[in-house]
């Protein structure tokens, strides 16, 4: 039977998509629907039929899954955040666990006996540090402050989130309050016109310092005394207040320049012992508490005892390195963006770390480079980015023999091919452990540990 648009069918949902959408499936056919649970008995209304797949919408819930919970968000069906928030928190740990072990058995042909359960959070709210929300005109007049809806440059108007500490409920407030007297023109995507862009914030979860970054599309905006004053009064915790200019008709976020308005040019959080400062253009983990136990795990696999040399390829601001710099000899972290290179540099002449040295450039050449100099790692760390590591990274890594390989990967199906291929080379996974890092989102992170099979 052929599924059409507009047609209702009965659906029976089983499981969920890498998006978070629930899985079931018609006549052999997976149908997607959102903000379904598995276990839910359905009414779907199909919206779109593709050659092997087909999108709907609830229309009527017959028979609502053990899982299924009431949210606690008004934003939560229009935003473009949470994914999970209609399920218990058990249920979302279970639901990426199997995105991970369906990934690594499908793409990667390995036997989930590999796979360790996964680390939850132990609070999955109010976790993130950092928050980048787009200023737009609402329709009553006043500013609209929120999040994109998924797939779009809508903005959700929003007045509270629960993945941000409560301190950047209160910057929304000082913002509000401050542009009401104001009324600073907002910046419009498609003109270029216009002067205020985003709300950027971040919070250093050890030291309770915040900052309040204001993006606009000049030098500075109307009144600044009295933004300054606003957000001293409803934010606890202030420690910076800058203006960043941001000129360009693009949709990155920050621009080139920074102007401190009131207070310090930084914040100080504090990660695996160590002291990092974040400016606004710093790279840092979102959830400092799960980046902890992620990088635990990532170092207990390195296996140092203060002999090795561990080469950390996409390397950011050089965390994972400087947190296993104390059990290595030397540390040498690779990176292409040229201000996380520098931030990492500082971040080791802030903890005293001398045995950590910083490259900028493309993990795949600069690891070519290395080997070429004679570099010879016991360790080599991969974080890359979604895509994963091509196959010439892997090869020179292979290439250059490492006893170990501990892989930090966002995307379980780009992890398994790349397991799979580091396997051609020689590389047997040992263990591998998924961490939520980010609760209520679709995304979950995973280490794995690879040794190389001695000749």
């Amino acid at each position: 039977m052929e599924l059409t648009k507009n047609q209702t069918i009965p659906l029976n949902i089983t499981g969920y998509s890498a998006e978070g959408s629930g899985v079931g499936h018609y006549c052999g056919i997976a149908v997607f629907v959102p903000l379904t649970a598995a276990g839910d008995r359905l009414e779907v209304k199909i919206l779109k039929v593709a050659k092997n797949c087909a999108y709907g919408k609830t229309e009527k819930i017959i028979e609502p899954s053990k899982d299924r919970i009431a949210s606690d968000c008004p934003q939560f069906t229009r935003c473009g955040g949470c994914v999970y928030r209609h399920i218990t928190y058990e249920a979302e740990l279970h639901a990426k666990q199997q995105r991970v072990q369906d990934a690594l058995e499908r793409i990667g042909g390995l036997h989930f006996a590999l796979l360790q359960p996964i680390v939850g959070a132990e609070n999955p709210d109010h976790y993130r540090n950092k928050a980048q929300l787009p200023i737009g005109a609402g329709s009553n007049g006043n500013v609209s402050l929120g999040f994109y809806a998924t797939h779009s440059h809508r903005i959700i108007d929003c007045e509270e989130c629960l993945l941000q500490p409560e301190e950047f409920t209160g910057a929304m407030r000082a913002f509000r309050e401050w542009d009401r007297k104001t009324h600073d023109e907002v910046y419009n995507e498609s003109t270029g016109h216009g002067r205020l862009r985003h709300l950027f914030l971040r919070k250093a979860e050890a030291t309770g310092e915040i900052m309040a970054c204001l993006v606009v599309n000049g030098n500075g905006v109307h009144d600044e005394p009295a933004f300054v004053a606003l957000m001293r009064k409803y934010v606890p915790g202030l420690k910076s207040i800058i203006i960043n200019s941001n000129r360009e008709k693009t949709n990155v976020i920050l621009g080139p320049k920074c102007r401190t308005v009131w207070g310090q040019d930084f914040i100080t959080d504090m990660l695996c012992g160590l002291r990092f400062r974040i400016s606004p253009m710093s790279f840092y983990q979102v959830n400092p508490s799960q980046a902890e136990r992620l990088y635990g795990i990532a170092g207990q696999y390195a296996g140092l005892d203060g002999t090795q040399t561990v080469l950390d390829l996409y390397c950011g601001t050089g965390t994972i390195g400087l947190s296993m710099a104390s059990k290595a000899a030397h540390v040498i972290g690779v990176e292409i963006v040229e201000q996380a290179v520098e931030d990492a540099k500082k971040n080791a002449a802030e903890n005293g770390i001398s045995n950590a040295e910083f490259l900028c450039a493309d993990a795949a050449k600069a690891a070519d480079m290395l080997k070429n100099r004679g570099v010879r790692p016991d360790v080599v760390v991969l974080d890359p980015p979604r895509k994963g590591c091509d196959a010439a990274l892997i090869e020179t890594v292979s290439v250059m023999a490492p006893a170990r390989v501990v892989y930090v990967s966002c995307d379980p199906a780009t992890l398994a091919r790349d397991i799979k291929l580091f396997a051609l080379k020689g590389y047997k996974p040992m263990e591998i452990t998924p961490v939520d890092m980010f609760p209520r989102t679709a995304h979950v992170e995973t280490v794995v540990l690879m040794s190389r099979v001695k000749d």
